[in-house]
């Protein structure tokens, strides 16, 4: 069996309850969740072309934001 492995911070229990979450969610309340994604400010949402994914999720890991 393979060992599970996950992010810093992140463990079984975190997972589970995240899942679980999702999983109890209502169609109403994952399109809000989905809408408010929209309207936070300091982010904006962008359509890229699939193969620019992995360079831009670079790019954001490289990221250190301003204090």
């Amino acid at each position: 069996m393979k060992e599970r492995r996950f992010p810093p911070g992140w463990n079984e229990e975190r997972v589970r309850r995240v899942l679980d979450h999702y999983e109890r969610q209502s169609e109403e309340e994952a399109v809000a969740e989905d809408e408010a994604a929209y309207d936070q400010d300091g982010q904006s949402m962008v359509e890229i072309p699939c193969e620019l994914v992995p360079k831009v999720r670079d790019l954001i890991a490289q990221h250190q934001p301003q204090k």
